[in-house]
Parts: C-alpha cells; structure tokens; sequence
C-alpha cells in the first residue's frame, strides 16, 4: 500500500519554476517581511524540494534567510528522502539556471551547487535552515503558525470537498496578515475559501489573512 501511494502521487516541480511568481514575491513580499523579527515558511506539497530551495536562495539574497525557518511537506516519504538530499539531475539545471534569471536573481545560479558526477547538489548552508516533513494535507491538521505559505498547484488534484478541507487548515495555519500562495493554474474563487483570504495579485495567485485591505498592482512593484 505504501508503494501504491508513492507511484500514484504526482511530483512535478522546478527551481522557480513560474519565475514571475518569485520575482512578485522578491519585490512585493518580501518587503512586508523583512521587519519581522523570525519568519516562518512553510511548503506544503513540496514535492523533492526544488521549490524549498529556490525560496532558501531568494531569501539569502535578500538577507533574511538566517532568521528563516523553511518547513517543507509532503504524503510521500520516498520523495521526502530525496529532497533531503539535495541533489538534482545535472541535465534540469540549465532550465533552473534560466528561471532563476527570470525571477530576478542576482547572483551566478552556480553557486548555489556543487557538482558530483551528473547531480547538482545544493550547498549545505541552504539546507541548514529548511526541515523537511511528512504531513498529508487532507487527513493532518496544523502544526504551527507562519508568515506565509505556498501551496502551489497541489489542489488541482483535489475535488471541492477536499480542497476546502485544504483551504481550512491554511486558514488555521497562518499568522494574521500573513499570506497563502496558490498555484497559477488553480482558483479559489468558488470556493469557501473566498470568506477566509482576500486576494491581492489575482495572476500569481497570492492572497492574504486579515482585516487590512491592499492589493499589490499587477503591472508595478508598490503595494
């Protein structure tokens, strides 16, 4: 049953992949953050990590990843192994190379690596911060409070019911004017979750909780 489960989750996922989400994130987001004294990110869904370790990088960027504590889940502990190991196929990272320039980086992509044979594997001081989990999102409830939380393109697998059984515990699990980012292929629109979360750039899927209302314009950086 265990192996049944792992070969029918699906675990599709890039560095930075959507790099327009990343680059609203860098200069949207990451300025409500930076005051904050500890931030809490939490993955849920993270597949083998790609998407953990793009935000470790952004945030080392912008200078806040030492006070960032990155929480990545997902139902398969097979994929959970090998996101705690860091290491990529070398062939997907000329791709991750042209995201992460597309998302804004600053840096040269290659530092961010070392190679080993044909696998790139991540430099330890991204990994200090991140702690990978098991945590399945239908069946577990909340396990702490964060600043924001991506969700990104898991609930398009999901049935009505499910996924507002999703949007609840998100709810739960985020801090007061924190944020939730969905996938740019999903929707909340029809969903419960509408009376949760209001959405603040309807492109790149990103809302937020509480009772301040802003929006951030789609075609500027201000908020």
């Amino acid at each position: 049953m265990k192996k049944l489960l792992n070969d029918l989750s699906i675990n599709v996922t890039e560095m930075f992949r959507d790099p327009s989400f990343f680059k609203v994130f860098r200069t949207e987001i990451i300025p409500i953050l930076r005051d904050k004294p500890v931030i809490r990110i939490w993955h849920a869904g993270c597949s083998s990590g790609e998407e953990a370790y793009s935000m470790a990088i952004l945030l080392y960027e912008e200078g806040l990843y030492n006070k960032t504590r990155i929480y990545a889940t997902d139902m398969n502990e097979q994929i959970l192994e090998k996101a705690n190991g860091g290491e990529i196929p070398i062939t997907n990272m000329q791709l991750f190379t042209r995201n992460y320039q597309q998302a804004g980086g600053v840096k040269e992509f290659s530092r961010y690596y070392s190679v080993d044979d044909n696998v790139a594997v991540i430099q330890p001081f991204l990994k200090k911060n991140i702690v990978f989990a098991h945590h399945n999102l239908v069946t577990d409830f909340s396990f702490n409070e964060f600043h924001v939380i991506l969700c990104r393109n898991v609930l398009i697998y999901f049935n009505n019911k499910l996924k507002n059984r999703v949007y609840h515990l998100l709810y739960n699990s985020l801090s007061d004017e924190g944020f939730v980012c969905f996938g740019s292929k999903e929707t909340i629109t029809d969903s419960e979750a509408t009376t949760f979360f209001q959405i603040i750039h309807s492109r790149e899927k990103i809302y937020y909780k509480g009772k301040k209302h802003f929006s951030i314009k789609e075609e500027g950086n201000r908020i």
